[in-house]
């Protein structure tokens, strides 16, 4: 029967007579339209089996599944073939059919089958129905099934067919989940690096407290053999073993993710390397590898780089060098690749003690004390009261460039500098040598990112704790005995309790999704974001007790970034894996726009980042052009990180490494001078700092501030960074709080209270010496130098 003729009869037939003929109708218009959908018990049966094949598998979190859009269909240029066939739909009449086949329990029972929980059966019903009440023209079968449902001739289960098809079209992942879990599948990670396995490794773990000699002793064994790789947790640790290697005889290459040296005069490279711990090949054989800091395998963020380093190094000898906590961990994943661990203990070479006494004030200070602080805020406060007692010191924090750490590290480390003193966050923790005396712990709360993503106020935990005291009394400086202690008393017994304490064991390693994972994630689902693939990837990953997934915020943070911005996957991926600090505005903006110039085919030349960052750049005046210049600085660090990953598109890194190390320069002299600059900020009030009637004031009015931004509804403690904590009703109530809270204890709530009076009677006399009016008549300003 040819598709005129069976149209023709079709269009002949009474509406009570369509739908008897509507078998053989169908049967005719397969050859042009294919097969049609079965009917619902069909449906169910294969929904079943589909449910049994899927397994045990743990129930995916829909609320990841991001619904793609289905526009209505327009006019065909065939003509409306189901009118034709039979007539036009009453699209009232198609509303109630909708909305009948929603509320049964059959149909909403039969989608759970198939993945659609009431969330995602919910969405894919309005876009079902939106695309059938809003399209001109319908394909002809689902077309036919409509007509007969509006004139009783089938049943509103009919529609599920279409339905189901619709929602994997806005769905795509329920059609592909089983394909999916496997890909994510993460539990036999060693047997992503056939090379190492292919080798029999010996593992040897070298445990023990800082300045214990570890990491010394597998140096040692670095040095003497034929090849090897060192993997460290930082840029200036990867610098250290570079330098002390070559000065030793032994040619090593540097690789970080922004700098390649290699040392061979005609380039060819070096048997030894120095890396940064992402760096690391696991495919290049070495005769002895060395691991750093290898409980860094627990962190959030970047454990999974030593996962990767401890499962992937192909080397005859694998050195481990960290906390004995790592030990049974390490112990439990060898196992699984068939290799046993020698463990080497170490003890701590010089004695340290935890003193019985706060340092209390400032005025107390001694050469050789480095004050611990966990806030650029409370660093700068202390640098300028330090300064203001006639005294020098010097600062060191994370977002500091490599070389102005090391060049304030040099000069705090000279006998003959009369720079005595340093202010430090924890970033000395490691990769740094440093002749400190004495730690001294500003406060013991640190802010810290939950799983959640939200700022905690907490106090650091036991392996912090040891590893920033562990600075004191280092066995190469000029001081054999380190000490311990913090500025306030009440901080004290705390500081002895955190250290008394058990180093919690590590328990989990680590992993990250690759490029390749995510590309396969990709090809089965190709319009969706590269953000929700990650999402969806995590979510359905499937991994062994030994190891986490890493945290990948940052990633996602990139990836919605530049998600509007045409590249190809592989390419959206690296420049998602560009380390860059998402609190600073002008390096993500920076990102976004590398990412822009690079989807235009427009190479990012020397001149033309000039042009960007506005070079030349003036040293700074105070401390906020002091944070834009290390912006900058971490802007030409993105530069050079992504030159090694696409070097045609960004082709001048030779270049702007010359300029970084000016721009370093100018940020070497801003810190040397930090104390004008602060001073300088105060005045404009370009800083919130405290006043500093007594140093444990400030220390707890700090927190107590931090702690209040955590509370809901709350005011600030201040309406001005310079006023203190007024015990006035509204502020006792959120002190009230705090305590209930256990985050202030009643005697500290006293003793805050006394020192706030002590203040004010302090702060009355000085107004009467002066001659202050009572009425708000300032004294003039002290001029420049009168401090």
């Amino acid at each position: 029967m040819s598709f005129s003729r069976c149209a023709l009869l079709w269009a002949r037939l009474p509406a009570g007579r369509q739908a008897g003929h509507r078998a053989a109708i169908c049967s005719a218009l397969r050859p042009h339209f294919g097969p049609f959908p079965g009917l619902l018990g069909q449906v169910s049966v294969l929904a079943t089996a589909s449910s049994s094949a899927s397994g045990g598998s743990k129930i995916p979190n829909t609320s990841l599944f991001v619904p793609l859009t289905v526009k209505p269909q327009g006019p065909s240029a065939d003509g409306d073939v189901g009118a034709e066939l039979t007539r036009p739909l009453d699209k009232n009449e198609v509303k109630k059919v909708l909305d009948k086949f929603y509320k049964r329990k059959e149909v909403q029972k039969l989608g759970a089958d198939y993945g659609l929980d009431a969330r995602l059966f919910h969405q894919a019903f309005i876009s079902f129905r939106n695309y059938i009440m809003q399209s001109h023209s319908l394909d002809v079968d689902i077309h036919i099934v409509l007509n007969d449902i509006c004139f009783g001739a089938a049943h509103v289960d009919d529609l599920f067919p279409f339905f189901l098809r619709h929602a994997k079209q806005i769905f795509p992942v329920l059609d592909c989940k089983d394909d999916l879990r496997k890909i994510s599948d993460l539990r036999i990670p060693p047997n992503w690096y056939p090379d190492a396995r292919a080798v029999q490794r010996k593992i040897i773990f070298h445990s023990g407290p800082t300045n214990s000699g570890k990491t010394y002793h597998a140096i040692q064994k670095y040095f003497s053999a034929k090849s090897g790789v060192y993997c460290g947790p930082l840029k200036l640790l990867a610098h250290e073993i570079f330098e002390k290697s070559n000065a030793a005889g032994v040619p090593c290459d540097l690789v970080t993710g922004e700098e390649r040296v290699t040392v061979q005069p005609d380039g060819k490279q070096a048997s030894h390397v120095s890396c940064t711990v992402e760096m690391c090949s696991v495919t290049t054989p070495y005769e002895v590898a060395v691991i750093d800091e290898i409980q860094m395998i627990r962190d959030p963020a970047r454990g999974w780089a030593w996962t990767r380093a401890l499962l992937g190094l192909c080397a005859e000898e694998v050195h481990l060098c960290g906390e004995p906590a790592a030990i049974d961990l390490v112990t439990e994943l060898m196992y699984t690749t068939g290799e046993e661990v020698e463990v080497r203990d170490y003890k701590r070479l010089t004695p340290i003690s935890v003193l019985d006494h706060a340092l209390e004030s400032l005025d107390n200070l001694r050469p050789g004390d480095c004050i611990v602080c966990f806030s650029k805020n409370d660093i700068y406060s202390v640098s300028r009261q330090i300064e203001i007692r006639g005294l020098e010191s010097a600062v060191i924090y994370g977002s500091l460039p490599p070389g102005t750490k090391l060049a304030q590290a040099k000069k705090f480390n000279d006998p003959n500098d009369p720079c005595k003193i340093l202010v430090a966050t924890d970033a000395i923790g490691m990769g740094l040598n440093l002749s400190i005396r004495r730690i001294i712990f500003y406060s013991l709360i640190k802010p810290s990112i939950n799983e959640k993503g939200e700022k905690e106020l907490e106090p650091i935990t036991t392996s912090q704790a040891l590893q920033i005291a562990g600075r004191a009394g280092r066995f190469s400086s000029q001081f054999k005995e380190g000490e311990v202690t913090t500025m306030n008393h009440k901080d004290l017994s705390l500081l002895k309790e955190i250290l008394k304490r058990p180093v919690d064991l590590i328990t989990a390693a680590g992993l990250h999704p690759t490029a390749e994972q995510i590309e396969m994630f990709a090809y089965h689902l190709p319009d969706t974001t590269l953000s929700n693939l990650i999402d969806i990837f995590v979510d359905f990953s499937q991994v062994d007790g030994q190891y986490f997934v890493c945290n990948m915020d940052d990633f996602k943070f990139s990836a919605e970034l530049i998600q509007h911005i045409p590249l190809s996957l592989r390419v959206r991926y690296i420049f998602c894996t560009a380390p860059i600090n998402k609190k600073q505005p002008f390096v993500c903006s920076s990102l976004l726009q590398f990412a822009r110039q690079y989807s235009r085919n427009e190479p990012l030349t020397f001149a033309w980042l000039r042009r960007y960052i506005k070079w030349p750049l003036l040293p700074p005046k105070n401390i906020k052009d002091l944070m834009d210049l290390e912006a900058v600085h971490d802007v030409l660090d993105l530069y050079l990180w992504l030159s090694y990953r696409f070097i045609d598109m960004f082709p001048d890194a030779s270049l702007i490494r010359d300029l970084q190390k000016e721009l370093d320069g100018i940020i070497q002299d801003g810190v040397h001078n930090i104390t004008k600059l602060i001073k300088v900020s105060e005045t404009h009030k370009l800083l919130n700092l405290e006043g500093f009637p007594s140093v444990s004031q400030s220390r707890l009015s700090g927190t107590l501030k931090s702690q209040a931004r955590r509370t809901r509804g709350t005011k600030a403690l201040g309406s001005k960074a310079t006023e203190p904590p007024s015990p006035n009703a509204g502020e006792l109530s959120l002190a009230s709080r705090l305590v209930q809270q256990g985050l202030l204890t009643p005697d500290m709530l006293k003793q805050l209270e006394k020192e706030w009076m002590t203040q004010q009677t302090e702060r009355s006399k000085e107004r009467t010496e002066s001659g202050t009016h009572p009425k708000g008549t300032r004294r003039k300003k002290k001029e420049p130098d009168s401090d």
